[in-house]
Protein backbone atom coordinates (compact mmCIF):
# COMPACT_ATOMS: atom_id res chain seq x y z
CA UNK A 1 0.00 0.00 0.00
CA UNK A 2 1.24 3.50 -0.77
CA UNK A 3 0.44 6.96 0.47
CA UNK A 4 -3.16 7.34 1.55
CA UNK A 5 -4.38 3.89 0.59
CA UNK A 6 -6.04 2.03 3.43
CA UNK A 7 -6.07 -1.71 3.99
CA UNK A 8 -7.93 -3.84 1.48
CA UNK A 9 -11.31 -5.37 2.30
CA UNK A 10 -9.86 -8.78 3.09
CA UNK A 11 -7.12 -7.42 5.37
CA UNK A 12 -9.58 -5.16 7.18
CA UNK A 13 -11.88 -8.12 7.71
CA UNK A 14 -9.03 -10.13 9.26
CA UNK A 15 -8.16 -7.27 11.62
CA UNK A 16 -11.74 -6.96 12.79
CA UNK A 17 -11.95 -10.67 13.45
CA UNK A 18 -8.66 -10.71 15.37
CA UNK A 19 -9.74 -7.67 17.42
CA UNK A 20 -12.86 -9.53 18.44
CA UNK A 21 -10.85 -12.55 19.57
CA UNK A 22 -12.18 -14.66 16.77
CA UNK A 23 -8.79 -15.98 15.77
CA UNK A 24 -7.71 -16.39 12.21
CA UNK A 25 -10.37 -16.03 9.50
CA UNK A 26 -11.44 -19.26 7.82
CA UNK A 27 -12.09 -19.21 4.07
CA UNK A 28 -15.76 -20.10 4.56
CA UNK A 29 -16.33 -17.93 7.58
CA UNK A 30 -20.03 -17.33 8.28
CA UNK A 31 -19.34 -13.65 8.85
CA UNK A 32 -17.62 -13.30 5.49
CA UNK A 33 -20.41 -15.07 3.64
CA UNK A 34 -23.01 -13.05 5.54
CA UNK A 35 -21.65 -9.73 4.35
CA UNK A 36 -20.29 -10.84 1.01
CA UNK A 37 -23.37 -9.56 -0.83
CA UNK A 38 -23.44 -6.33 1.16
CA UNK A 39 -19.75 -5.68 0.46
CA UNK A 40 -20.31 -6.33 -3.23
CA UNK A 41 -23.08 -3.72 -3.38
CA UNK A 42 -21.27 -1.16 -1.22
CA UNK A 43 -17.74 -2.01 -2.31
CA UNK A 44 -17.14 1.29 -4.11
CA UNK A 45 -18.43 3.22 -1.12
CA UNK A 46 -16.26 1.22 1.33
CA UNK A 47 -13.22 1.76 -0.83
CA UNK A 48 -13.96 5.47 -1.05
CA UNK A 49 -14.52 5.73 2.69
CA UNK A 50 -11.18 4.01 3.38
CA UNK A 51 -9.21 6.00 0.81
CA UNK A 52 -6.57 8.04 2.61
CA UNK A 53 -6.57 5.64 5.58
CA UNK A 54 -8.41 5.88 8.86
CA UNK A 55 -11.87 5.18 7.41
CA UNK A 56 -13.42 4.45 10.79
CA UNK A 57 -12.03 7.63 12.33
CA UNK A 58 -13.41 9.72 9.47
CA UNK A 59 -16.79 8.10 9.91
CA UNK A 60 -16.84 9.07 13.55
CA UNK A 61 -15.79 12.61 12.75
CA UNK A 62 -18.25 13.01 9.87
CA UNK A 63 -21.40 11.83 11.62
CA UNK A 64 -23.17 8.91 13.21
CA UNK A 65 -23.31 6.88 9.99
CA UNK A 66 -20.20 5.65 8.20
CA UNK A 67 -19.47 7.31 4.85
CA UNK A 68 -20.58 4.24 2.89
CA UNK A 69 -24.05 4.23 4.40
CA UNK A 70 -24.38 8.01 4.21
CA UNK A 71 -23.46 7.95 0.53
CA UNK A 72 -25.84 5.04 -0.05
CA UNK A 73 -28.64 7.06 1.57
CA UNK A 74 -27.79 10.09 -0.55
CA UNK A 75 -28.05 7.90 -3.62
CA UNK A 76 -31.55 6.81 -2.57
CA UNK A 77 -32.53 10.47 -2.17
CA UNK A 78 -31.24 11.19 -5.66
CA UNK A 79 -33.51 8.42 -7.00
CA UNK A 80 -36.64 10.30 -6.00
CA UNK A 81 -38.67 11.20 -9.07
CA UNK A 82 -39.64 14.75 -9.95
CA UNK A 83 -43.20 15.64 -10.84
CA UNK A 84 -42.06 16.17 -14.43
CA UNK A 85 -40.63 12.64 -14.59
CA UNK A 86 -43.84 11.17 -13.18
CA UNK A 87 -45.94 13.08 -15.71
CA UNK A 88 -43.72 11.97 -18.59
CA UNK A 89 -44.00 8.38 -17.39
CA UNK A 90 -47.78 8.67 -17.02
CA UNK A 91 -48.24 10.07 -20.53
CA UNK A 92 -46.77 6.84 -21.88
CA UNK A 93 -49.91 4.99 -20.81
CA UNK A 94 -52.21 7.06 -23.02
CA UNK A 95 -51.53 5.45 -26.46
CA UNK A 96 -52.70 2.01 -25.35
CA UNK A 97 -55.95 3.37 -23.90
CA UNK A 98 -56.70 5.80 -26.75
CA UNK A 99 -56.29 3.19 -29.49
CA UNK A 100 -57.97 0.49 -27.40
CA UNK A 101 -61.12 2.59 -26.88
CA UNK A 102 -61.32 3.60 -30.53
CA UNK A 103 -61.03 -0.01 -31.66
CA UNK A 104 -63.32 -1.36 -28.96
CA UNK A 105 -66.22 0.97 -29.68
CA UNK A 106 -65.94 1.55 -33.43
CA UNK A 107 -64.13 -1.31 -35.17
CA UNK A 108 -67.16 -3.60 -35.35
CA UNK A 109 -69.50 -1.02 -36.90
CA UNK A 110 -66.67 0.13 -39.19
CA UNK A 111 -66.07 -3.35 -40.57
CA UNK A 112 -69.78 -4.01 -41.06
CA UNK A 113 -71.06 -0.69 -42.42
CA UNK A 114 -68.03 1.15 -43.83
CA UNK A 115 -65.65 -1.55 -45.04
CA UNK A 116 -68.73 -3.71 -45.79
CA UNK A 117 -67.13 -6.93 -44.58
CA UNK A 118 -69.53 -9.82 -44.22
CA UNK A 119 -70.59 -10.30 -40.58
CA UNK A 120 -69.19 -13.84 -40.48
CA UNK A 121 -65.72 -12.71 -41.61
CA UNK A 122 -65.90 -9.65 -39.36
CA UNK A 123 -66.41 -11.99 -36.40
CA UNK A 124 -63.29 -13.93 -37.43
CA UNK A 125 -61.24 -10.71 -37.68
CA UNK A 126 -62.37 -9.45 -34.28
CA UNK A 127 -61.89 -12.75 -32.49
CA UNK A 128 -58.54 -13.59 -34.09
CA UNK A 129 -57.16 -10.10 -33.41
CA UNK A 130 -58.10 -10.11 -29.73
CA UNK A 131 -57.01 -13.72 -29.21
CA UNK A 132 -53.67 -12.98 -30.85
CA UNK A 133 -53.35 -9.90 -28.65
CA UNK A 134 -53.74 -12.12 -25.59
CA UNK A 135 -51.10 -14.58 -26.82
CA UNK A 136 -48.54 -11.89 -27.60
CA UNK A 137 -48.36 -10.63 -24.01
CA UNK A 138 -46.43 -13.59 -22.54
CA UNK A 139 -44.45 -13.93 -25.80
CA UNK A 140 -43.24 -10.34 -25.73
CA UNK A 141 -42.55 -10.60 -22.00
CA UNK A 142 -40.36 -13.63 -22.63
CA UNK A 143 -38.37 -11.94 -25.40
CA UNK A 144 -37.91 -8.81 -23.31
CA UNK A 145 -36.46 -10.92 -20.49
CA UNK A 146 -33.85 -12.18 -22.98
CA UNK A 147 -32.98 -8.69 -24.23
CA UNK A 148 -29.55 -7.32 -23.38
CA UNK A 149 -29.03 -3.89 -21.87
CA UNK A 150 -28.16 -1.07 -24.27
CA UNK A 151 -27.18 2.55 -23.83
CA UNK A 152 -30.92 3.36 -23.92
CA UNK A 153 -31.83 0.62 -21.44
CA UNK A 154 -33.49 -2.73 -21.98
CA UNK A 155 -37.13 -1.61 -22.31
CA UNK A 156 -36.87 1.74 -24.10
CA UNK A 157 -35.61 0.25 -27.40
CA UNK A 158 -38.79 -1.84 -27.62
CA UNK A 159 -40.91 1.27 -27.13
CA UNK A 160 -38.92 3.36 -29.61
CA UNK A 161 -38.73 0.85 -32.46
CA UNK A 162 -42.30 -0.46 -32.19
CA UNK A 163 -43.93 2.99 -32.26
CA UNK A 164 -43.60 3.94 -35.98
CA UNK A 165 -44.68 0.50 -37.19
CA UNK A 166 -47.62 0.47 -34.75
CA UNK A 167 -48.84 3.82 -36.11
CA UNK A 168 -48.61 2.61 -39.72
CA UNK A 169 -50.52 -0.59 -38.98
CA UNK A 170 -53.14 1.32 -36.96
CA UNK A 171 -53.77 3.71 -39.83
CA UNK A 172 -54.10 0.84 -42.32
CA UNK A 173 -56.78 -0.78 -40.13
CA UNK A 174 -58.99 2.24 -40.89
CA UNK A 175 -58.17 2.26 -44.60
CA UNK A 176 -60.50 0.55 -47.09
CA UNK A 177 -58.36 -1.06 -49.82
CA UNK A 178 -59.58 -0.91 -53.39
CA UNK A 179 -59.34 -4.64 -53.96
CA UNK A 180 -62.04 -7.09 -54.88
CA UNK A 181 -60.51 -10.06 -53.05
CA UNK A 182 -58.29 -10.27 -50.02
CA UNK A 183 -60.05 -7.58 -48.02
CA UNK A 184 -60.58 -9.93 -45.07
CA UNK A 185 -56.88 -10.84 -45.03
CA UNK A 186 -55.99 -7.13 -45.18
CA UNK A 187 -57.85 -6.34 -41.97
CA UNK A 188 -56.82 -9.57 -40.26
CA UNK A 189 -53.12 -9.02 -40.99
CA UNK A 190 -52.98 -5.36 -39.99
CA UNK A 191 -55.23 -5.83 -36.94
CA UNK A 192 -53.01 -8.64 -35.63
CA UNK A 193 -49.88 -6.66 -36.57
CA UNK A 194 -51.08 -3.65 -34.62
CA UNK A 195 -51.98 -5.77 -31.60
CA UNK A 196 -48.48 -7.25 -31.67
CA UNK A 197 -46.77 -3.88 -32.00
CA UNK A 198 -48.86 -2.15 -29.34
CA UNK A 199 -48.02 -5.06 -27.04
CA UNK A 200 -44.33 -4.41 -27.80
CA UNK A 201 -45.02 -0.90 -26.50
CA UNK A 202 -47.31 -1.61 -23.55
CA UNK A 203 -45.59 -4.62 -21.96
CA UNK A 204 -42.19 -2.90 -21.59
CA UNK A 205 -43.98 0.28 -20.53
CA UNK A 206 -45.79 -1.61 -17.77
CA UNK A 207 -42.52 -3.21 -16.66
CA UNK A 208 -40.81 0.19 -16.70
CA UNK A 209 -42.39 0.89 -13.30
CA UNK A 210 -39.73 -1.28 -11.68
CA UNK A 211 -36.92 0.53 -13.53
CA UNK A 212 -37.68 4.18 -12.85
CA UNK A 213 -36.82 4.11 -9.14
CA UNK A 214 -35.86 1.73 -6.38
CA UNK A 215 -38.13 3.56 -3.90
CA UNK A 216 -41.51 1.83 -3.56
CA UNK A 217 -43.25 5.08 -2.62
CA UNK A 218 -41.96 6.74 -5.78
CA UNK A 219 -43.18 3.85 -7.93
CA UNK A 220 -46.60 3.98 -6.26
CA UNK A 221 -46.83 7.70 -6.87
CA UNK A 222 -45.85 7.29 -10.53
CA UNK A 223 -48.49 4.56 -10.90
CA UNK A 224 -51.16 6.91 -9.54
CA UNK A 225 -50.20 9.48 -12.17
CA UNK A 226 -50.34 6.75 -14.80
CA UNK A 227 -53.83 5.55 -13.85
CA UNK A 228 -55.15 9.12 -14.04
CA UNK A 229 -53.73 9.67 -17.52
CA UNK A 230 -54.96 6.25 -18.73
CA UNK A 231 -58.52 7.02 -17.67
CA UNK A 232 -58.32 10.36 -19.47
CA UNK A 233 -56.96 8.45 -22.48
CA UNK A 234 -60.13 6.37 -22.68
CA UNK A 235 -62.21 9.56 -22.80
CA UNK A 236 -59.88 11.10 -25.38
CA UNK A 237 -59.99 8.03 -27.64
CA UNK A 238 -63.79 7.90 -27.54
CA UNK A 239 -64.13 11.65 -28.09
CA UNK A 240 -61.69 11.92 -31.00
CA UNK A 241 -62.98 8.93 -32.91
CA UNK A 242 -66.65 9.58 -32.14
CA UNK A 243 -66.76 13.30 -32.81
CA UNK A 244 -64.79 13.18 -36.07
CA UNK A 245 -66.74 10.24 -37.45
CA UNK A 246 -70.02 11.58 -36.09
CA UNK A 247 -69.71 14.75 -38.18
CA UNK A 248 -70.37 12.66 -41.30
CA UNK A 249 -73.63 10.85 -41.96
CA UNK A 250 -72.89 7.29 -42.96
CA UNK A 251 -75.04 6.48 -46.01
CA UNK A 252 -77.34 3.50 -45.71
CA UNK A 253 -79.30 1.36 -48.14
CA UNK A 254 -82.93 0.41 -47.66
CA UNK A 255 -83.23 -3.33 -48.12
CA UNK A 256 -86.21 -4.84 -49.93
CA UNK A 257 -86.45 -7.35 -47.11
CA UNK A 258 -88.06 -4.74 -44.90
CA UNK A 259 -90.78 -3.93 -47.41
CA UNK A 260 -91.84 -7.46 -48.33
CA UNK A 261 -90.73 -7.16 -51.96
CA UNK A 262 -90.11 -10.33 -53.91
CA UNK A 263 -88.07 -9.11 -56.87
CA UNK A 264 -84.92 -8.14 -55.05
CA UNK A 265 -82.93 -6.95 -58.09
CA UNK A 266 -85.65 -4.53 -59.17
CA UNK A 267 -86.26 -3.51 -55.58
CA UNK A 268 -82.61 -2.66 -54.99
CA UNK A 269 -82.66 -0.38 -58.02
CA UNK A 270 -85.86 1.32 -56.89
CA UNK A 271 -85.07 1.51 -53.19
CA UNK A 272 -81.39 2.47 -53.20
CA UNK A 273 -82.14 5.12 -50.61
CA UNK A 274 -79.68 7.01 -48.43
CA UNK A 275 -80.05 9.49 -45.60
CA UNK A 276 -78.02 11.94 -47.66
CA UNK A 277 -76.79 12.19 -51.21
CA UNK A 278 -73.20 11.55 -50.27
CA UNK A 279 -71.29 8.33 -50.56
CA UNK A 280 -69.17 6.19 -48.31
CA UNK A 281 -66.12 8.19 -49.35
CA UNK A 282 -66.75 10.94 -46.79
CA UNK A 283 -67.27 8.40 -44.02
CA UNK A 284 -64.11 6.51 -44.95
CA UNK A 285 -62.14 9.75 -45.02
CA UNK A 286 -63.48 10.66 -41.58
CA UNK A 287 -62.24 7.35 -40.14
CA UNK A 288 -58.80 7.93 -41.69
CA UNK A 289 -58.64 11.49 -40.31
CA UNK A 290 -59.46 10.16 -36.84
CA UNK A 291 -56.77 7.48 -37.26
CA UNK A 292 -54.27 10.18 -38.25
CA UNK A 293 -55.07 12.32 -35.22
CA UNK A 294 -54.78 9.36 -32.87
CA UNK A 295 -51.55 8.29 -34.59
CA UNK A 296 -50.11 11.76 -34.02
CA UNK A 297 -51.00 11.57 -30.32
CA UNK A 298 -49.37 8.13 -30.18
CA UNK A 299 -46.09 9.57 -31.49
CA UNK A 300 -46.26 12.59 -29.17
CA UNK A 301 -46.84 10.45 -26.07
CA UNK A 302 -44.05 8.04 -27.05
CA UNK A 303 -41.60 10.93 -27.52
CA UNK A 304 -42.51 12.44 -24.15
CA UNK A 305 -41.99 9.06 -22.50
CA UNK A 306 -38.64 8.34 -24.16
CA UNK A 307 -37.23 11.84 -23.63
CA UNK A 308 -38.63 12.44 -20.16
CA UNK A 309 -37.99 9.13 -18.39
CA UNK A 310 -34.64 7.51 -17.71
CA UNK A 311 -34.54 3.75 -17.35
CA UNK A 312 -32.28 2.84 -14.43
CA UNK A 313 -30.61 -0.50 -14.59
CA UNK A 314 -29.67 -0.58 -10.92
CA UNK A 315 -33.28 0.02 -9.88
CA UNK A 316 -34.23 -3.51 -10.84
CA UNK A 317 -31.34 -5.41 -9.31
CA UNK A 318 -32.37 -7.96 -6.75
CA UNK A 319 -30.38 -7.93 -3.58
CA UNK A 320 -31.00 -11.39 -2.23
CA UNK A 321 -33.66 -13.32 -4.13
CA UNK A 322 -32.64 -16.31 -6.21
CA UNK A 323 -33.96 -16.60 -9.79
CA UNK A 324 -37.48 -17.97 -9.88
CA UNK A 325 -38.60 -20.67 -12.30
CA UNK A 326 -41.48 -19.36 -14.40
CA UNK A 327 -43.35 -22.66 -14.55
CA UNK A 328 -42.93 -23.35 -10.84
CA UNK A 329 -44.25 -19.88 -10.09
CA UNK A 330 -47.14 -20.35 -12.52
CA UNK A 331 -48.12 -23.62 -10.83
CA UNK A 332 -48.11 -21.97 -7.40
CA UNK A 333 -50.14 -19.00 -8.62
CA UNK A 334 -52.77 -21.09 -10.38
CA UNK A 335 -53.20 -23.24 -7.28
CA UNK A 336 -53.90 -20.18 -5.14
CA UNK A 337 -57.65 -20.30 -4.49
CA UNK A 338 -58.36 -16.57 -3.89
CA UNK A 339 -56.66 -15.69 -7.18
CA UNK A 340 -58.73 -18.18 -9.17
CA UNK A 341 -61.99 -16.96 -7.61
CA UNK A 342 -61.09 -13.32 -8.17
CA UNK A 343 -60.11 -13.62 -11.84
CA UNK A 344 -63.12 -15.88 -12.53
CA UNK A 345 -65.46 -13.24 -11.13
CA UNK A 346 -63.83 -10.43 -13.06
CA UNK A 347 -63.69 -12.50 -16.25
CA UNK A 348 -67.48 -12.75 -16.29
CA UNK A 349 -67.74 -9.07 -15.40
CA UNK A 350 -65.30 -8.18 -18.17
CA UNK A 351 -67.21 -10.33 -20.65
CA UNK A 352 -70.45 -8.54 -19.73
CA UNK A 353 -69.03 -5.05 -20.26
CA UNK A 354 -67.14 -6.10 -23.40
CA UNK A 355 -70.41 -7.25 -24.93
CA UNK A 356 -71.96 -3.92 -24.00
CA UNK A 357 -68.99 -1.95 -25.37
CA UNK A 358 -68.76 -3.85 -28.64
CA UNK A 359 -72.48 -3.78 -29.51
CA UNK A 360 -73.72 -0.53 -28.00
CA UNK A 361 -72.99 1.52 -31.14
CA UNK A 362 -75.01 -0.90 -33.30
CA UNK A 363 -77.75 -1.02 -30.66
CA UNK A 364 -78.06 2.78 -30.58
CA UNK A 365 -77.94 3.02 -34.39
CA UNK A 366 -80.46 0.35 -35.35
CA UNK A 367 -82.52 -0.79 -32.36
CA UNK A 368 -83.00 2.63 -30.76
CA UNK A 369 -82.76 4.62 -33.98
CA UNK A 370 -80.21 7.15 -32.69
CA UNK A 371 -77.92 6.97 -35.73
CA UNK A 372 -76.54 10.49 -35.24
CA UNK A 373 -76.27 10.34 -31.44
CA UNK A 374 -74.41 7.13 -30.71
CA UNK A 375 -70.97 8.78 -30.54
CA UNK A 376 -72.26 11.22 -27.89
CA UNK A 377 -73.82 8.37 -25.92
CA UNK A 378 -70.50 6.51 -25.94
CA UNK A 379 -68.75 9.67 -24.76
CA UNK A 380 -71.26 9.94 -21.90
CA UNK A 381 -70.30 6.42 -20.79
CA UNK A 382 -66.58 7.23 -20.65
CA UNK A 383 -67.05 10.63 -19.01
CA UNK A 384 -69.23 9.04 -16.35
CA UNK A 385 -66.59 6.38 -15.75
CA UNK A 386 -63.82 8.96 -15.45
CA UNK A 387 -65.67 11.22 -13.04
CA UNK A 388 -66.80 8.41 -10.73
CA UNK A 389 -63.43 6.68 -10.24
CA UNK A 390 -62.58 8.96 -7.26
CA UNK A 391 -65.96 8.14 -5.76
CA UNK A 392 -65.30 4.39 -5.98
CA UNK A 393 -61.85 4.90 -4.51
CA UNK A 394 -63.48 6.58 -1.51
CA UNK A 395 -66.25 3.99 -1.37
CA UNK A 396 -63.96 0.96 -1.24
CA UNK A 397 -61.84 2.52 1.52
CA UNK A 398 -64.96 3.43 3.50
CA UNK A 399 -67.10 0.31 3.07
CA UNK A 400 -64.67 -2.35 1.86
CA UNK A 401 -63.76 -3.78 -1.51
CA UNK A 402 -66.25 -6.65 -1.60
CA UNK A 403 -69.08 -4.24 -0.83
CA UNK A 404 -67.82 -1.97 -3.60
CA UNK A 405 -67.91 -4.93 -6.00
CA UNK A 406 -71.50 -5.80 -5.14
CA UNK A 407 -72.77 -2.22 -5.31
CA UNK A 408 -70.67 -0.98 -8.21
CA UNK A 409 -71.12 -3.81 -10.67
CA UNK A 410 -74.78 -4.51 -9.87
CA UNK A 411 -75.77 -0.85 -10.20
CA UNK A 412 -75.96 -1.19 -13.99
CA UNK A 413 -78.51 -4.03 -13.95
CA UNK A 414 -81.74 -1.95 -13.57
CA UNK A 415 -80.68 0.44 -16.31
CA UNK A 416 -79.65 -2.33 -18.72
CA UNK A 417 -83.10 -3.84 -18.30
CA UNK A 418 -84.86 -0.49 -18.66
CA UNK A 419 -83.17 0.41 -21.96
CA UNK A 420 -84.73 -2.59 -23.73
CA UNK A 421 -88.06 -2.70 -21.90
CA UNK A 422 -89.02 0.96 -22.29
CA UNK A 423 -89.79 2.57 -25.61
CA UNK A 424 -86.95 4.25 -27.48
CA UNK A 425 -86.18 7.44 -25.58
CA UNK A 426 -83.04 9.54 -25.89
CA UNK A 427 -83.15 10.75 -22.27
CA UNK A 428 -83.47 7.18 -20.93
CA UNK A 429 -80.59 6.11 -23.17
CA UNK A 430 -78.33 8.81 -21.74
CA UNK A 431 -79.34 7.76 -18.24
CA UNK A 432 -78.38 4.19 -19.07
CA UNK A 433 -75.07 5.41 -20.49
CA UNK A 434 -74.26 7.32 -17.29
CA UNK A 435 -75.21 4.33 -15.11
CA UNK A 436 -73.16 1.99 -17.28
CA UNK A 437 -70.20 4.37 -16.93
CA UNK A 438 -70.50 4.23 -13.15
CA UNK A 439 -70.29 0.45 -13.25
CA UNK A 440 -67.49 0.57 -15.82
CA UNK A 441 -65.49 2.72 -13.39
CA UNK A 442 -65.94 0.14 -10.64
CA UNK A 443 -65.01 -2.70 -12.99
CA UNK A 444 -61.93 -0.75 -14.15
CA UNK A 445 -60.66 0.15 -10.67
CA UNK A 446 -61.50 -2.82 -8.47
CA UNK A 447 -59.41 -5.58 -10.13
CA UNK A 448 -56.22 -3.51 -9.80
CA UNK A 449 -57.17 -2.70 -6.22
CA UNK A 450 -57.95 -6.30 -5.22
CA UNK A 451 -55.10 -8.12 -6.97
CA UNK A 452 -52.48 -6.74 -4.51
CA UNK A 453 -54.55 -8.21 -1.64
CA UNK A 454 -54.38 -11.62 -3.33
CA UNK A 455 -50.63 -11.24 -3.76
CA UNK A 456 -50.22 -10.34 -0.07
CA UNK A 457 -52.22 -13.43 0.87
CA UNK A 458 -50.01 -15.51 -1.42
CA UNK A 459 -46.85 -14.12 0.18
CA UNK A 460 -48.06 -15.13 3.62
CA UNK A 461 -48.84 -18.66 2.46
CA UNK A 462 -45.57 -18.95 0.53
CA UNK A 463 -43.09 -16.74 2.43
CA UNK A 464 -40.05 -18.36 0.83
CA UNK A 465 -41.29 -17.93 -2.75
CA UNK A 466 -40.54 -14.58 -4.37
CA UNK A 467 -40.89 -12.82 -7.70
CA UNK A 468 -44.34 -14.01 -8.80
CA UNK A 469 -46.06 -10.62 -8.91
CA UNK A 470 -45.77 -10.33 -12.69
CA UNK A 471 -47.51 -13.69 -13.15
CA UNK A 472 -50.55 -12.52 -11.19
CA UNK A 473 -50.99 -9.40 -13.30
CA UNK A 474 -49.96 -10.77 -16.70
CA UNK A 475 -52.32 -13.73 -16.61
CA UNK A 476 -55.21 -11.55 -15.48
CA UNK A 477 -54.54 -9.36 -18.53
CA UNK A 478 -54.19 -12.46 -20.72
CA UNK A 479 -57.56 -13.89 -19.68
CA UNK A 480 -59.24 -10.48 -19.97
CA UNK A 481 -57.99 -9.94 -23.53
CA UNK A 482 -58.92 -13.46 -24.57
CA UNK A 483 -62.40 -12.94 -23.14
CA UNK A 484 -62.72 -9.71 -25.13
CA UNK A 485 -61.93 -11.61 -28.32
CA UNK A 486 -64.48 -14.28 -27.51
CA UNK A 487 -67.19 -11.70 -26.77
CA UNK A 488 -66.63 -9.76 -30.00
CA UNK A 489 -66.40 -12.89 -32.12
CA UNK A 490 -69.54 -14.50 -30.71
CA UNK A 491 -71.60 -11.30 -30.83
CA UNK A 492 -70.71 -10.53 -34.45
CA UNK A 493 -71.31 -14.14 -35.45
CA UNK A 494 -74.71 -13.98 -33.74
CA UNK A 495 -75.60 -10.94 -35.81
CA UNK A 496 -74.64 -12.83 -38.95
CA UNK A 497 -76.92 -15.72 -38.02
CA UNK A 498 -79.73 -13.24 -37.30
CA UNK A 499 -79.47 -11.82 -40.84
CA UNK A 500 -77.55 -8.58 -40.39
CA UNK A 501 -77.85 -6.33 -43.47
CA UNK A 502 -74.67 -4.43 -44.29
CA UNK A 503 -75.31 -0.66 -44.63
CA UNK A 504 -78.98 -1.19 -43.95
CA UNK A 505 -80.97 1.86 -42.88
CA UNK A 506 -82.71 -0.53 -40.51
CA UNK A 507 -82.36 -4.19 -39.60
CA UNK A 508 -84.65 -7.20 -39.44
CA UNK A 509 -86.49 -7.93 -36.23
CA UNK A 510 -84.19 -10.86 -35.46
CA UNK A 511 -81.15 -8.55 -35.54
CA UNK A 512 -82.79 -6.04 -33.21
CA UNK A 513 -83.73 -8.86 -30.84
CA UNK A 514 -80.15 -10.18 -30.93
CA UNK A 515 -78.78 -6.72 -30.14
CA UNK A 516 -81.15 -6.43 -27.17
CA UNK A 517 -79.88 -9.76 -25.89
CA UNK A 518 -76.23 -8.74 -26.37
CA UNK A 519 -76.51 -5.41 -24.52
CA UNK A 520 -79.03 -6.38 -21.84
CA UNK A 521 -80.01 -9.98 -21.10
CA UNK A 522 -76.60 -11.62 -21.56
CA UNK A 523 -74.61 -8.94 -19.66
CA UNK A 524 -77.13 -9.03 -16.79
CA UNK A 525 -76.81 -12.82 -16.56
CA UNK A 526 -73.01 -12.61 -16.60
CA UNK A 527 -72.99 -9.91 -13.92
CA UNK A 528 -75.22 -12.03 -11.65
CA UNK A 529 -72.94 -15.02 -12.17
CA UNK A 530 -69.88 -12.93 -11.32
CA UNK A 531 -71.52 -11.73 -8.10
CA UNK A 532 -72.04 -15.35 -7.05
CA UNK A 533 -68.34 -16.01 -7.65
CA UNK A 534 -67.37 -12.93 -5.64
CA UNK A 535 -69.43 -14.37 -2.79
CA UNK A 536 -66.88 -17.22 -2.68
CA UNK A 537 -63.94 -14.80 -2.66
CA UNK A 538 -62.40 -15.29 0.82
CA UNK A 539 -60.50 -12.03 1.37
CA UNK A 540 -62.89 -9.64 3.10
CA UNK A 541 -61.89 -6.57 5.13
CA UNK A 542 -61.21 -8.61 8.26
CA UNK A 543 -58.99 -11.04 6.38
CA UNK A 544 -57.25 -8.19 4.61
CA UNK A 545 -56.50 -6.44 7.93
CA UNK A 546 -55.03 -9.63 9.37
CA UNK A 547 -52.86 -10.14 6.30
CA UNK A 548 -51.71 -6.53 6.45
CA UNK A 549 -50.71 -6.86 10.11
CA UNK A 550 -48.93 -10.16 9.47
CA UNK A 551 -46.96 -8.68 6.56
CA UNK A 552 -46.10 -5.64 8.65
CA UNK A 553 -44.74 -7.90 11.38
CA UNK A 554 -42.63 -9.73 8.80
CA UNK A 555 -41.28 -6.44 7.45
CA UNK A 556 -40.48 -5.16 10.94
CA UNK A 557 -38.65 -8.37 11.68
CA UNK A 558 -36.76 -8.01 8.41
CA UNK A 559 -35.97 -4.36 9.12
CA UNK A 560 -34.70 -5.15 12.61
CA UNK A 561 -32.47 -7.82 11.12
CA UNK A 562 -31.30 -5.31 8.51
CA UNK A 563 -30.53 -2.71 11.22
CA UNK A 564 -28.49 -5.29 13.07
CA UNK A 565 -26.64 -6.06 9.86
CA UNK A 566 -25.97 -2.35 9.29
CA UNK A 567 -24.61 -1.97 12.82
CA UNK A 568 -22.17 -4.81 12.28
CA UNK A 569 -21.39 -3.51 8.81
CA UNK A 570 -20.46 -0.14 10.33
CA UNK A 571 -17.99 -1.89 12.62
CA UNK A 572 -16.51 -3.67 9.61
CA UNK A 573 -16.22 -0.41 7.71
Amino acid sequence: MTGGEGPGPKEEEEKQEEAGGGGPVRPNSGRVSRYKGVRRRLGPFIAHGMAGGGGAERAGAGGLLPPALRQHRRRENRERLSVCSKLCYAVGGAPYQITGCALGFFLQIYLLDVAQVDAFYASIILFAGRAWDAITDPMVGFFISKTSWTRFGRLMPWIMFSTPFAIISYFLIWFVPDISTGQVMWYLVFYCAFQTLVTCFHVPYSALTMFISREQSERDSATAYRMTVEVLGTVLGTAIQGQIVGKVDTPCVGSPFFFGLTNSSVAMEELNMTHDTGSLTDTRNAYMIAAGVIGGLYILCALILVLGVRERRESSELQSDEPVSFFQGLKLVMNHGPYIKLIAGFLFTSLAFMLLEGNFALFCTYTLGFRNEFQNILLAIMLSATLTIPFWQWFLTRFGKKTAVYVGISSAIPFLIAVVVLDSNLFVTYMVAVAAGISVAAAFLLPWSMLPDVIDDFKLQHPSSHGHEAIFFSFYVFFTKFTAGVSLGISTLSLDFAGYQTRGCSQPGQVNFTLKMLVSAVPVGLILLSLLLFKLYPIDEEKRSKNKKALQDLREESNSSSESDNTELASIV
